[in-house]
Formats: structure tokens, sequence, C-alpha cells
């Protein structure tokens, strides 16, 4: 029963998060919408203009990563593409099922040779649909169609400037999640190596291995960028966003060698290589260092970069010579990463190397 009250409390608390996280865009889409409708009814004098609030919510959206001006764009050549194509054959052949198979595929195929993304595609032939089953050949209906989309896009844009999120606050967000599997990854290898466990290396690894945290944190960029472009409100913010993009090469490389890191350290294991202390304790410092890393990004980059080198300074020569093949790929790419980290405090790939002490290659 208690454990069943956690999972309920848990659940709870995650649709919490997810409904704060939604909050805005459903704000947007709510009132866009209904501005939408009110527009081109009572402004136009369509009778039913049920295409401008949906063109809102295609606008809008409710995820990150979809550069909205572009939807607009693609919103209305899709649906200009679909009701020219629908309106002039359906003139021509009349309507009925063949006719609706034919008018379908011919605006999707006139889409994609117009070199349209999958959005133009699917509105050219959802248009496309709607003309051949519900709208009067040769008549204004299609052009009121266009005239809503174009209603709904430019005022799901003008909903994102006036009611924008916050767009530093996107790119922390995610940052912060990148750096927590960061974080979790090297902890997990420290945790593999003290207790002599190939499985948990294995674990991590197999938890580490996909490329959505980086891909999510590009997407949120992206994001934070065009509501930078759009709205005014945050225009004196371009310069805690410049942080976070320049971070996001080095954090990606950071990604892929822990992903080395925790292969290597499952095969030493599994080798039942000697194991090290002292490499053991810098991936802990590692793992600290980098959580320091995430709350600094918009902030002084000092604590970081010294946070970083100790971790770093942790792989010396007397580390490597006394170690197994795996266990020192491991410790080089401890180095490596520090070296990552380093450089999205925003230093150069030189001047991160040059923090961190030289150390000589182990003698065979």
């Amino acid at each position: 029963m208690r454990l069943s009250a956690v999972r309920i409390r848990a659940a709870m608390r995650r649709r919490r998060l997810a409904l704060r996280r939604m909050g805005l865009p459903i704000l947007q889409c709510a009132v866009a919408a209904g501005l939408a409708w009110l527009v081109a009814s009572e402004v136009f004098g369509h009778p039913r203009p049920f295409f401008a609030p949906i063109a809102v919510i295609i606008c809008i959206g409710v995820g990150l990563g979809q550069q909205r001006l572009r939807r607009v764009v693609e919103l209305v050549v899709g649906v200009s593409v679909g009701i020219g194509v629908g309106d002039l054959l359906v003139s021509i052949i009349g309507t009925g099922f063949w006719q609706l198979a034919l008018v379908l595929a011919l605006a999707m195929t006139a889409a994609v040779l117009l070199g349209g993304g999958p959005l133009i595609v699917l509105q050219a032939g959802s248009s496309a649909i709607l003309v051949a089953t519900l709208l009067p050949p040769g008549g204004t209906a299609g052009v009121d169609r266009m005239l809503d989309a174009l209603i709904g896009g430019v005022l799901g844009i003008a909903a994102i400037a006036v009611l924008p999120g916050n767009p530093p606050g996107m790119a922390r967000r995610h940052a912060d999640q990148l750096v927590n599997e960061l974080t979790v990854a090297l902890n997990s290898a420290a945790d593999a190596f003290e207790r002599r466990d190939a499985r948990l290396a294995a674990d991590a690894l197999r938890r580490i291995r996909t490329q959505q945290p980086i891909d999510d944190y590009r997407d949120a960029l992206r994001t934070a960028r065009e509501i930078l472009v759009i709205s005014p409100l945050h225009r004196r913010q371009r310069h805690l966003l410049r942080s976070y993009v320049d971070a996001a090469e080095p954090l990606d490389h950071a990604l892929r060698n822990c992903r080395v890191l925790l292969r290597r350290t499952h095969g030493a294991l599994v080798d039942d290589e000697p194991g090290s202390p002292g490499l053991t304790a810098g991936l802990r410092k590692l793992a600290a260092a980098s959580e320091v890393l995430a709350a600094s990004l918009e902030a002084s980059p000092a604590d970081a970069r010294a946070a970083l080198r100790a971790a770093g300074s942790t792989v010396d020569t007397e580390l490597l010579s006394h170690s197994g093949f795996s266990t020192q790929v491991v410790a080089a790419q401890l180095r490596s990463m520090t070296v990552d980290l380093l450089q999205a405090t925003g230093l150069r790939h030189d001047e991160a190397r040059a923090l961190l002490p030289a150390i000589n290659h182990p003698e065979s």
C-alpha cells in the first residue's frame, strides 16, 4: 500500500511538472485561437473560420525545437497548394471517391515537387480533401481558408511575442538535464570501479547511449533564439543565451567521450584489471565539477574552471603507469571530458589543455 502511494505521488509530481512546462504554450494557443476566430469571423466575415484557430495550434505547437516563422510560411503554402490543385481538379472532374483519391495524390505530389517539407505536404493533402469533400468548386471558400491560415499563423506569432517564455530559462533547464546525465554517468562509473561491478557500467552506458539529451538541448536553443527574434520583451537577454549556445558543441563532445569512458570501464571490470582509487576519486570530482559548470553558465566561470582543473589533474603519469589498458583509456577519457567541459566555460581547446598538468606516456 505504501509503495503504491509513493508511486501515485511521484506520478502526480511528474504531471504537475509537465503542466507547469506546458502551461505557457497552452495559454498562447487558447488566447491566439480565440482571437483568430474573432478576427476571421468579425473582421473578414468568414462564417465558420475553423482553419484560423487550427492554424494557431499548428503554428505555436506544444513542443520545443519548432521554427515557428517557417511553420507559418509552410502552413500557408501547403494550404494554398492543396486548395489550388483541389479546386482546379474538382471543377474539371467533379467529386466522388476516386476523384478524392486523385486530388489528394496530385496535391501532395505537387507539394513534394515544389520542395515542400512534411508540414507543407500534409497541409496540401488535408486542404485538398477539404476542397474535394466540403467546399463548392469555383467559389471563394478556398481563398477564405487560405486567408484563415494566414490569420491564424500571424496571430500565433503575435501570441509568442506578447506572451513569451523565458529563453535563458528554457536553455538552462535543458543544459541542467544534459549535465545531470553526465553527472549520473560519471558517478555510476565510479560506483562500478568501487564495487567491481561490470553490470553497473553496462547499465549506465545503456542509459547514456541515446543522443536525446543533446538533441533536446539544441532544440531548446533554437526555440529560445527564435523567441528572442520575435519578442521585443527579451532582447536584452541575448547575452545570457550566448553562453548556452557556445557550450552546445563542447557538451556534445563530452557526452560522446562519456560513452567511451563507460565502455572502457565495463571492459576494465570484465578483464579484472586492478582498480585505481585515484581514478575513482577523479571520476567523482569530475561529476561534482559538472554540476558547478551547470550553475555557472550564466555567471562567472572561475569556480567551474577551478573544479574541472582539479578533476582533470587526478590523471597523472603514475596513475597511467600502474593501470591496465582499459583503465588507461578511462583515465584518458576523463581528461578529454575535462577539456570538453572547460571549453563549455568559454575557453578555446588550447587554453583548456593548458590548464591541465602535462603527463608523460607510461612506459610499456
